[in-house]
C-alpha cells in the first residue's frame, strides 16, 4: 500500500490507547510555557535545545529527562493543561478510549500533593469526555526504583480518590527492580478493588513477566517484548489471553529493538497473542498512536487484516464493559469493510 493510502487508512481506524504515561505527553513547548508560568528555569535555553536532548541509549537516560521535565508541574492547572492537550491531540487521531497512567510519586516526592496531581488530571479527562467523547480509565503507577514502603504510602494517599482510579501499575527503571519487590502492595491494591497491571519484559528478562503474572497477579502486561524468548510463556499468554501493550516507537528510541523491522508485534499476532500498539511517552519518542501504527505497518509490511486485528485487540484488552467493547469492535470491523478497495491498492 502506498504511504498516503496507509496514512489515510490508519487515520480513520477507531482506536484505544492503553499504554500512555500522561507525564510523557509533555511536549517541549508546553514544558517551557508552564516553566515560565511557574518561574522555573530549565536546563535548556529553547525548545530546540531541549529536543536535541531526545536521543536515548536506554530506558534510564530517558527517565532522567522525563523526571526533569515533570518538575515544571506544580499546580492543578499544570496537570489539567498537560492532560487536556494530550486528549485534544489524540482526538484528531480518532482515539476514542484511553487508559492513562500517572506517576503520583514523581510529584509527591517534590512536595506536590497527591490531590493536586489527580484533580488536574481527572478534571481534564472529564472535560475530554464531554467535549470529544473520549472515554477513559485512570491507572496509578508505583515507581519501581523506589521502595515498596513508598508505594504503600502512595496507596494510602490514593484512597480518598478511589472512585476515580481504576487500577495500579508498575513502571520506571526495570532492571534490578523485579515485580517480586512489590508483592505486598499489589495484594493490598487488589484488596482495595484496583485492577493490576505491570511493565515487564521491556529491558528486563522474561522472568519478570512470569513474576508479574504469578506473584503480582496482573491481568495485563505493559510491553512484554521478551516473552518471545520463551515458547511456554507464549503459549500461556495465548491460552489465558493476557494482553500485551506494546510501544514500537518507544522500543526503537530506547534501543529495546535496534530497528523497527526487528519489532516482535507481527510474530506475536501470528502466534495468537493479544498484542496491541500504543505510544508510551509520545512527546519524547516521536509519535502518538497514528505514528506508531504507521511506522510499524511500514517497517513490518503489516496487512490490513493485521492492522484490523491490532485495533480490535486494543478494545478487547481495554477495561470497558462488554457492551462498549463489542460496540467499538463492530465499528472497527465496519470501518475496514467500508474502506474502499481502490484506496487499499
Amino acid at each position: 500500500m502506498n504511504p498516503s493510502h496507509l496514512k489515510e487508512l490508519i487515520q480513520g481506524i477507531p482506536k484505544t490507547e492503553l499504554h500512555l504515561h500522561i507525564e510523557g505527553s509533555l511536549e517541549a513547548d508546553l514544558m517551557f510555557k508552564i516553566a515560565r508560568r511557574n518561574n522555573i528555569e530549565l536546563a535548556y535555553k529553547s525548545v530546540e535545545d531541549l529536543k536535541k536532548a531526545y536521543k536515548f541509549n536506554n530506558l534510564q537516560e530517558f527517565l532522567d529527562l522525563y523526571y526533569l521535565g515533570a518538575q515544571v508541574l506544580l499546580h492543578e492547572q499544570d496537570f489539567f493543561e498537560l492532560t487536556y492537550e494530550y486528549l485534544k491531540k489524540v482526538h484528531q487521531q480518532n482515539v476514542v478510549h484511553v487508559e492513562v497512567f500517572f506517576d503520583p510519586q514523581t510529584h509527591t516526592e517534590r512536595g506536590v500533593p497527591f490531590s493536586v496531581v489527580i484533580n488536574g488530571i481527572y478534571n481534564a479527562l472529564i472535560k475530554g469526555e464531554q467535549e470529544y467523547g473520549i472515554t477513559f480509565k485512570l491507572i496509578m503507577s508505583y515507581l519501581r526504583h523506589l521502595s515498596e514502603e513508598a508505594a504503600f504510602k502512595t496507596l494510602e494517599e490514593s484512597l480518598p480518590f478511589k472512585e476515580w482510579i481504576d487500577g495500579v501499575g508498575l513502571d520506571s527503571s526495570e532492571l534490578g527492580n523485579p515485580p517480586s519487590k512489590f508483592i505486598n502492595v499489589f495484594k493490598a491494591s487488589a484488596a482495595q478493588g484496583y485492577k493490576l497491571v505491570s511493565h515487564a519484559g521491556e529491558e528486563g528478562p522474561k522472568e519478570y513477566i512470569y513474576e508479574a503474572l504469578d506473584l503480582l497477579k496482573v491481568i495485563r502486561i505493559d510491553h512484554g517484548n521478551r516473552c518471545v524468548d520463551d515458547e511456554i510463556l507464549v503459549k500461556r499468554l495465548v491460552m489465558e489471553q493476557i494482553p500485551l501493550t506494546l510501544c514500537p516507537l518507544s522500543n526503537l528510541e530506547l534501543k529495546v529493538v535496534q530497528k523497527l523491522e526487528d519489532h516482535p508485534v507481527a510474530k506475536m499476532l501470528d502466534k495468537g497473542i493479544l498484542a496491541t500498539i500504543h505510544s508510551d511517552d509520545p512527546a519524547y519518542f516521536g509519535g502518538y498512536m497514528n505514528e506508531n501504527y504507521y511506522e510499524t505497518a511500514k517497517a513490518l509490511n503489516l496487512s490490513t487484516t493485521q492492522l484490523k486485528q491490532l485495533a480490535i485487540n486494543g478494545f478487547k484488552a481495554s477495561w470497558l464493559d462488554q457492551e462498549a467493547k463489542e460496540k467499538h469492535i463492530e465499528q472497527v470491523k465496519e470501518y475496514f469493510e467500508t474502506y474502499s478497495t481502490t484506496q487499499l491498492r
